[in-house]
Order: C-alpha cells, then sequence, then structure tokens
C-alpha cells in the first residue's frame, strides 16, 4: 500500500515541502531509503523501528520502500523521523483515518521510545505550510511557540508519538493547536534590556559617536587602551538603535531559527541581535558555508550589531571576507549543486588597542613598543577594510573624578528617541528607494542628490581630503557620517560643523598617528 506524507526541508533560511512516500510491498523483505538522503536520515530507520516497537506497533517483514520526493534535493537532519514513521503506519494498515495525514506537515525528531525532539528551522517550515495551504503543522513541543507565530495554520506541539498516531485515530481530535498573541509579546519584550548608557561614567564623546552610529547605521571601531571602556559602550549600543519592525524581527527569527540559535519556547526575536565571536574563530564560522549551508555569525547578526574585540587578532583571512557582505548586505555560499543566499545586514563596531602594549597615545603610561611595531599592528587591519568602516573613534580612560561623580547619566531611552527621530527622516527620504533604510546604505550615485554641500563646506573637505590624505571611499563616508549628524540636528543641510565633526572621526586616516 502506497501512503503520503508531508515534511520540509530547510535551504538558507526557506523552506521546501517534501513528499515522504511509503510504499509497502509484500513481495522480498528489506527497507529502502531513497530520495538523496544524508547519514542521519538514513539511520531513522533504527530509530522509527524501536519507537514503534516500544509503543506497540510492528513491522512486517516485508519490504518497505521510502522516497523523499522531490528526490534530486539533498536532504539532511532528523526531522524526517516522525512523518517516515506515520507513513509506515498508515502504509502497513495499523493507522486508520489516512486521507486526513495527506493535510498536515509533519516534523520531528524521534528517540527510541517515541518522544519528539526539537527540530531546527521549524518558523520556515510553518510559513511554508501555510503557504501551501496545509491544514495544521505538527512540530515538537519545544518548537510550538516558535512555529506558532504563523497566522492562519494550525500549530500542533506534540512530545510524543502517541499524540500524533491518536488524533488521526481520533478523527483530527485530542490535541489542541497553540495560539500566540505574537504581536503583545512582541512589543512587551522590546526594551527588556539588562544594560543601559546610564551605567557608563564619562566618556561622552563616545557616546556621541555611538548615537551618530546608530542613527545612520555606520560601521565603527573603538581605539584605545584596555579598561577604557571599549567592550562596555559596544555592548550597550543595541539600547539605543531603533527598535526592530516585525518585517525585521521575522526575519531575524528565521534566521535563528534555521541555525538552531533559538531558545526553547521561544516566539519572535524581539530585540537587536549583539553578536561577539572569539578572535580565533573561523572564516565558515563567521561567513557561513558547510556541506550543508548554514548561516554564520555575520548573518546570526542580520538586523543587529557584529562586535569583533581586539580586531588586529583576528586572522586577516578572516576579515577579508567580511569586506564584500558588508557592501551588499548579504552572502551568498555556494556548493556545486547549490548556491544559498543568507542577508547580512549588520552594524559592524569593532574594538582595538592602538598598538601591542596598549598605550600608544595614552594621557598618562608610556608606550613601550619598539619603532615600527604600532603601524605594523595597524597593518594587520586591510586598508580597504579600514575604509569600509565609516566612524574611527579613540577612546581614552576616564579620569578618577568623572568615576567618582554622583552626576545621573543620560539613559539609552533618552538616547533612542534621538536616534529614532533621525530614521524618521531618513524613511521619509528613502521610502522610494528599495532596499535602503538608512544613510549608511546610500550609494555612491545618489551621495550627489542627497549630500550636498555648499562652497564653505567644500573648501573644508577639500583641505581635510588632501592633508590627511583620504581615499575616495573614506570621502563618501564623511558625507554619509555628515548627512546622519544632520538629520540628528533636525537639519535639512549638512553645515559645516556636521563636516568637521564627521571628519574628525577618520582618526585612522591621519598622516602621522601611527608615528
Amino acid at each position: 500500500m502506497l501512503v503520503k506524507t508531508f515534511g520540509s526541508a530547510v535551504y538558507g533560511v526557506e523552506a521546501i515541502t517534501i513528499t515522504v512516500e511509503v510504499n509497502w510491498m509484500k513481495a522480498n523483505v528489506g527497507f529502502m531509503l531513497v530520495g538523496l538522503p544524508d547519514s542521519a536520515i538514513k539511520e531513522s530507520f533504527q530509530r522509527v523501528e524501536s519507537t514503534l516497537k516500544a509503543n506497540g506497533y510492528t513491522l512486517p517483514r516485508t519490504r518497505i520502500v521510502v522516497n523523499l520526493a522531490p528526490a534530486d534535493i539533498k536532504k539532511s537532519g532528523t526531522a524526517f523521523d516522525l512523518p517516515i514513521a506515520i507513513g509506515m503506519l498508515a502504509a502497513t494498515e495499523q493507522l486508520n483515518n489516512i486521507e486526513a495525514i495527506e493535510h498536515y506537515l509533519i516534523m520531528g525528531e524521534l528517540s527510541l521510545d517515541g518522544e519528539i525532539r526539537p527540530i531546527k528551522g521549524a518558523l520556515p517550515i510553518a510559513i511554508q505550510a501555510r503557504k501551501e495551504k496545509f491544514k495544521g503543522l505538527f512540530v515538537p513541543a519545544a518548537n510550538a511557540r516558535e512555529a506558532g507565530m504563523v497566522n492562519n495554520l494550525a500549530v500542533y506541539g506534540v512530545t510524543h508519538i502517541k499524540e500524533v498516531i491518536d488524533f488521526f485515530e481520533n478523527g483530527e481530535k485530542g490535541i489542541e493547536p497553540i495560539a500566540i498573541n505574537t504581536r503583545e509579546e512582541f512589543y512587551n519584550s522590546q526594551s527588556d534590556y539588562e544594560v543601559d548608557f546610564a551605567d557608563v561614567k564619562g566618556q561622552e564623546n563616545i557616546k556621541r559617536a555611538l548615537e551618530i552610529a546608530a542613527a545612520g547605521g555606520h560601521n565603527a571601531i573603538l581605539i584605545g587602551p584596555p579598561g577604557a571602556g571599549k567592550t562596555m559602550l559596544a555592548k550597550r549600543l543595541p539600547t539605543i538603535l531603533p527598535p526592530l519592525s516585525l518585517q525585521e524581527a521575522l526575519e531575524t527569527t528565521k534566521i535563528h531559527s534555521v541555525a538552531g540559535k533559538l531558545p526553547e519556547n521561544t516566539t519572535l526575536v524581539s530585540k537587536r541581535p549583539f553578536r561577539s565571536p572569539h578572535h580565533t574563530i573561523s572564516d565558515v564560522a563567521l561567513v557561513g558555508g558547510g556541506g550543508n549551508p548554514q548561516p554564520g555569525e555575520i548573518s546570526l547578526s542580520h538586523n543587529g550589531v557584529l562586535f569583533l574585540d581586539e580586531l588586529p587578532e583576528f586572522k586577516r583571512t578572516v576579515l577579508e571576507v567580511m569586506r564584500q557582505p558588508m557592501e551588499e548586505r548579504r552572502v551568498t555560499i555556494s556548493r556545486a549543486k547549490v548556491a544559498v543566499d543568507f542577508p547580512a545586514s549588520f552594524m559592524l563596531i569593532a574594538s582595538m588597542n592602538p598598538c601591542p602594549c596598549g598605550f600608544y597615545n595614552h594621557p598618562e603610561r608610556e608606550c613601550t613598543c619598539p619603532p615600527g611595531a604600532v603601524q605594523k599592528y595597524l597593518n594587520k587591519i586591510s586598508g580597504p577594510l579600514l575604509d569600509r568602516i565609516d566612524l574611527h573613534v579613540e577612546v581614552t580612560p576616564v579620569e578618577f573624578s568623572e568615576l567618582s561623580a554622583t552626576k545621573a547619566q543620560e539613559n539609552s531611552t533618552s538616547i533612542r528617541e534621538r536616534v529614532i527621530k533621525a530614521r524618521e527622516i531618513q524613511d521619509i527620504r528613502y521610502k522610494e528607494h528599495a532596499g535602503i533604510y538608512c544613510n549608511a546604505q546610500i550609494s555612491s550615485k545618489m551621495l550627489k542628490q542627497i549630500c550636498i554641500i555648499n562652497t564653505a563646506g567644500q573648501n573644508l573637505l577639500k583641505a581635510a581630503m588632501e592633508k590627511l590624505n583620504l581615499s575616495a571611499r573614506a570621502y563618501d563616508r564623511i558625507l554619509k557620517v555628515s548627512r546622519t549628524i544632520a538629520d540628528l540636528a533636525q537639519s535639512e543641510e549638512i553645515k559645516v560643523e556636521h563636516l568637521a565633526e564627521a571628519i574628525q572621526y577618520r582618526s585612522l586616516d591621519r598622516e602621522g598617528w601611527a608615528g
């Protein structure tokens, strides 16, 4: 008897419906699984057989063929255990109401006693199930809230295979679909941060630079001695970024779902991601990849912040692979038979010591590095990568008088309000430009229309370009940053003071900075 159940395979951040065809033939003996399964799927027969025996069912000693269609797409993972098991029961006539099975998409990994374990990619699977008008979706209970965010689809969270079997035996009754008020949960948790800029004493110039970075979506690098507060400041950047929109939250959640990074029983990612990989990270771990391509850190930072602490300590090859994704805001992982796109629209915030000992340009301590060591240390970061970083900010140690002051510091909420107002201006400005949401994303062609400066500004910029020997890309960055500063000041035109402030954020371009 031939029976069809339905599962789903995830490629990139999208899902493809897979038809699990199970055919029981009385001739011959054996089990055959076809349709380009990987080793994890091939091993499913042992898990399925043990599960069915443990729950009082038998597999006749005849020939069973399972095909995962379309057969020319490689499938991976253990989430096909449950649809294969249900298909086997129906094909061997141990499960009634076979017609109902074809209206549901079923996914889950089985343990040997029938418990259902969590899977990856429940959200894109649920989106695809709704798109193809399935009546309902069965997923592990740990993934139910994640999949339940998709409306107009009955999502059933199950913990044991018996629940699924009883559901079909009882005429599609016995389990209630999960109900989630996605919008209410999302908006209630958007501002729930453990850190705040009010915790930071002093460092007003650094807070200002990060405010500009947040307002325009600009990349920034913080240069300063150990203990100056670079990491503490960077960790607080997400608290002043505009809240995620529902669409952005959905995109971000899909990526984390596919990577298996969502905690159990969670719904939408409500706060902007902050990823801080160690400097020993590999190229593949940063940009994504593998036999079955998975998102890397730059994609997990999508719509959020990627923080690279001690930037020169990262391998040069690792840093160089970021250059293209930083420009295109996506990364394409190509393999012989498949090419997968992952979104990677992130803000890069990096930090570094000014030299190997950490005290070059320190106001009180003397640098002990030999001649040329500072330039050699800086050369670990390529010029093209530095050109893609809009703000170069020098961080100096906080004096004792500021640390011990009892004066209240400005909190993240008030800074965020200014950032949101600046972003609202940019929303109106770029509403007719698809894919552009902030000043950092505008092209060189658009600069001429949007970043118009007067004669005094032209003269100032010309002098700065000649003195600092800036590249053409640095010229573009200065204009973009000055446009953001003008937006924060609610100014329609870019004034000389806006340009002057933007120019000072090119510290690493200054002649003689590294000796």
